[in-house]
Order: structure tokens, then C-alpha cells, then sequence
């Protein structure tokens, strides 16, 4: 249940493949390469228990250095290669790397990181250098290929995508255990999606979130390979499966629905018979998208519900889903509880917000106050989402907490419309959320990114307004609708929407955080 064991009994067998550049890393290659890197972090005074930061795009070099960290027992946090230099500057702080880890590709936010970062003591750069850094690759060549002494377990503290503030590190204390030691929901999550040696997973989501980066290594951790997308391009992706005939991904929804708005002749030119699981998460699934992804793949489709605070977690497969449409599964690991506003527990089928119990404990790291917001008196946390629970123990999310509208006193779950409006033809993506209505505190208000601008305008928006209306309540409909070229998401699929919404809450006091 560790690399260096696939790489003594196959080395020569593919850890990974880039799927743009064709790069290969064996087995016996990430096993030489992460042995010399930990070399370098103990050369280097790194400790067990301490901080590094990988500043990386999908690149062939981030798994020698999360297994590298995680055979150092070392604490390592991969930062989003979308941020801006300040942005990094945040998270590397807060966290406390000592050594930061970047290439040239992200280049310009490098250089202006050089005078930033006051308490990172090594700053390395793949691909080669600028002022301020180290090659990487001659540094970390120079130190042998054996294995460290102390060996121990390490691993990620991964930072929320900040969508309702500042992000936050997730902590968990270091186990202490051997590095070949997993833990127990990866037994479960490898059971139900069938993990083994023969695995070929396609990856087309940013490593440095949590569930591509832990997936993947899970992949590496039974001896399969693992396909990974520099990018996510809807088309490649379908080429990528019938290329590499994967046998297992995982996808969040806004990647099904680019798929499924692929011209029918595009979609039907790749074979994807290969898979035969497809794990998704990150947002409700509209139960249209994802009934059309199952006659098209068959009932492969595997839907989660956690989150990179790891204190719980539901599973449900396509059969399930089938029979309790728009669930997100029953508890596998922790158990859920429906909360109202006064603390107590509500009964089947009341929305409230959703707590785990008796699962991983977690803080957030230089935050006691967003952490104690987390907890239930009883010792419960919640994620923040709001949901409720069937009679047969099925989660139903209706939507973030933090996004709620409240209208004249009704709250309104902006992820209905949505989920609507993202199934009209001519819609790629769509953010809904509440703005100022100076006789009912908030109106319902839609931002559409259109198939094509060319029809943006006030006979579209009327269309997505009564389209809206023929499925919901009127209340729960934009009163309006405007457009843009792109919404901007997170290449993970989570949606900026506070971006959007912030611009029509200007200059004005928000009860909604």
C-alpha cells in the first residue's frame, strides 16, 4: 500500500502519465525521485512535523514531492497556481513552509514572491530559474537515492477554495504511524470503487485541490496509473479515455454538462466503454445532467458528498442514486445530523444545516474562531451546507448556508434555479444569488454565461425567466438576468460566486457573509 513497494516488485511499470506531453514516470522513477528529494528536505533541516508549499500547475514533478513530504513526515501544502503573488503570499505564511517549490511556467507571481515570504528558507524552481531561486532539478539530483532514516508519515494540509472569504488550512495532526499505514476510509473508498493494480485513472481536475490530489495518490498507493490532464478540455477528456482506456475518473459536475453540449458527432467519436466507475462531487449533480450521463455511460456514476476538512462523508452508486434522485448517499463514514437554528436536531425531510458526528476531528489552522463556528455543543461540525435526510438515511443538499436569500422572509436555495437554468440549450454556465430589494431586503438575480454573447440580451433573459417558472415557484426564479462572457470558476468546479455577488452588494451593509 505504497509506491516503494509497487516500485521493487514493477518498477518499470507507469506511476502516471501527463496526458499533454506524454511524460511517463515509473514506479521506480517516483521511488528514486522521492527518496532524493527527502534526502534534500532533511539536508536542508526540515524536521518531521514541518511545513513545505508546492506552487505548481499540473506538472509531472507533484507527486515526487508529495511523496517525497509524505515519507518525511512532513506537512505539505499545495497552493493553487491560479493565485495572485499576495494570494500565495497568505497561504504560505499562515501555513509556516520553510521551502516553497514552483516552476517557470508560473513564472511572474514567482518574481514577485521573492520579496515576499519572509520566513521560507530554501525557494526552488522547476523547469529552470529566476532571481531569488534554486534549479530544482540539480539540487535535488545531487542527494542519493536511498531511503532517510526516520522515515515517517506526513501529509496535506490543503487550504478551502476561499469562495466566502479568506482560505483556511485544515489541519490534522500527524498520525505517527509507518508511511505504508493507510487509513480506514481509504478502505472503504477503495472497496466501493473497485481500486486496484489494474486501475487506470483519468485525471483532468487541478492537483493542488483535494480530491484529485488524494485520489491520485490512492491510485499510487495500490499500483495503478494514473492519467493526468494539465487542463480540462471536454473533448481531450473523452479522447484521453478512449486513448488510455481508463478504467476509473473523477469529475465534478460543470464537466459533465460541458460534455453533454458537445455536438452529438463529437461525443459519439470516442469510445468510453473502457470506464467503469465515475466518481463525482464538489456540487449538487441536476438530477437532468446526471440522468443523461447515465444513458450515456450506463450506471457507472459514483456520487460523494465531503470536504477537505475530512470530517465525514456519504457515498451513494447509480443505482441508489436511480431510486432516491438528487441524493448525495447515506454516511459512510461519520453520521449525518440535520440542525436547526436553535441547536436542535429537525426530523426527516426538513432542511437544516448538515453536521457530521463522530467523524475525523479537524481545526482550522490559525483560526479558532472559524473553528469553533464549525461545531455543534455536542461536538458535531458542519461543512456550512444546508440539506435534509430521507426516511432511508439519504442526504439531500439544497445549497450553502453562506448563499441563502432571504426574500421578504422566505429563504430561497439558489441551487434550484440553478439547476434548472443550466439545463436550457442555450446556457454553459449560470450563478444565482441574491441582490439588494429595497422592499423585500433581497430579489432572486441570475448571471448567465451564454453559448453565444451574440444573444445576450432581454428576449434571452425572458426566456430563461419563464423557462425558470415552468419548473419552480416563482419566488424561487431570478427577477432578472444578466450576462457574461465566463463566470468565474475554480478549474476544480466550484463557483466565485461572492465575485458576482459582491458587485450588486457594493456599498452596502449584507447580512449574508
Amino acid at each position: 500500500m505504497h509506491p516503494y513497494i509497487h516500485a521493487a516488485q514493477n518498477p518499470d511499470k507507469p506511476a502516471y502519465i501527463m496526458a499533454g506531453s506524454g511524460e511517463t514516470v515509473t514506479y521506480g522513477q517516483l521511488d528514486e525521485r522521492s527518496n532524493r528529494i527527502a534526502q534534500m528536505f532533511r539536508a536542508r533541516g526540515l524536521k518531521i512535523g514541518d511545513h513545505i508549499a508546492i506552487f505548481l500547475e499540473n506538472h509531472a514533478r507533484f507527486f515526487e514531492l508529495c511523496w517525497a513530504a509524505q515519507r518525511a513526515g512532513l506537512i505539505y501544502t499545495a497552493v493553487s497556481s491560479r493565485l495572485t503573488a499576495a494570494e500565495v503570499d497568505f497561504i504560505v505564511g499562515d501555513c509556516g513552509a520553510k521551502l516553497l517549490v514552483t516552476s517557470k511556467y508560473l513564472e511572474k507571481p514567482a518574481a514577485e514572491l521573492v520579496s515576499l515570504m519572509p520566513d521560507v528558507t530554501s525557494r526552488l524552481m522547476i523547469d529552470g530559474t529566476i532571481a531569488g531561486y534554486e534549479p530544482f532539478e540539480s539540487t535535488v539530483a545531487a542527494y542519493p537515492a536511498t531511503r532517510i532514516a526516520d522515515e515517517i508519515s506526513g501529509h496535506d494540509m490543503l487550504y478551502s477554495s476561499g469562495t466566502t472569504g479568506r482560505p483556511k488550512g485544515v489541519m490534522v495532526p500527524l498520525s505517527g504511524e509507518p508511511i505504508d499505514v493507510v487509513a480506514p476510509s481509504f478502505q472503504v473508498t477503495r472497496q466501493i470503487y473497485g481500486f486496484d493494480a489494474n486501475t487506470v485513472y483519468l485525471s483532468p481536475a487541478p492537483l493542488y485541490h483535494a480530491a484529485p490530489l488524494r485520489f491520485n495518490l490512492s491510485i499510487m498507493r495500490v499500483g495503478g496509473t494514473s492519467v493526468i490532464m494539465e487542463q480540462f478540455d471536454a473533448e481531450d477528456y473523452l479522447r484521453q479515455i478512449a486513448r488510455h482506456k481508463a478504467t476509473h475518473t473523477q469529475v465534478v459536475p460543470t464537466m459533465f454538462v460541458r460534455m453533454l453540449k458537445l455536438p452529438p458527432e463529437v461525443r459519439g467519436r470516442y469510445d468510453t466503454s473502457s470506464l467503469t466507475c465515475a466518481i463525482h462531487a464538489a456540487a449538487p449533480c441536476p438530477i437532468p445532467v446526471k440522468e443523461q450521463m447515465i444513458d450515456w455511460w450506463g450506471p457507472i456514476l459514483h456520487e460523494y458528498y465531503g470536504g477537505t476538512e475530512g470530517n465525514g462523508l456519504t457515498m451513494l452508486n447509480a443505482q441508489e442514486w436511480l431510486a432516491h434522485k438528487g441524493s448525495v448517499g447515506r454516511a459512510v463514514v461519520g453520521k449525518v445530523k440535520i440542525v436547526g437554528e436553535d441547536g436542535a436536531e429537525l426530523p426527516v425531510g426538513e432542511s437544516g444545516t448538515v453536521y457530521f458526528a463522530e467523524g475525523r476531528e479537524f481545526a482550522y489552522h490559525n483560526d479558532a474562531k472559524k473553528t469553533a463556528e464549525s461545531r455543534h455543543p455536542k461536538g458535531w461540525s458542519t461543512l456550512g451546507d444546508v440539506g435534509y435526510l430521507d426516511a432511508d438515511g439519504y442526504l439531500y443538499l439544497t445549497d450553502r448556508k453562506a448563499f441563502m436569500i432571504i426574500s421578504g422572509g422566505v429563504n430561497i436555495y439558489p441551487q434550484e434555479a440553478e439547476n434548472v437554468l443550466i439545463n436550457h440549450p442555450a446556457v454553459v454556465d449560470v450563478a444565482v444569488f441574491g441582490v439588494p430589494n429595497d422592499d423585500f431586503g433581497e430579489e432572486v438575480k441570475a448571471v448567465v454565461q451564454p453559448r453565444d454573447m451574440a444573444e445576450a440580451g432581454p428576449a434571452l433573459a425572458e426566456e430563461l425567466i419563464a423557462f425558470c417558472k415552468q419548473q419552480l415557484s416563482p419566488i424561487k426564479c431570478p427577477r432578472s438576468v444578466d450576462f457574461e462572457a465566463e463566470l468565474p470558476r475554480h478549474p476544480t468546479g466550484k463557483l466565485y460566486k461572492r465575485l458576482l455577488r459582491d458587485r450588486y452588494w457594493a456599498g452596502r451593509q449584507s447580512r449574508i457573509v
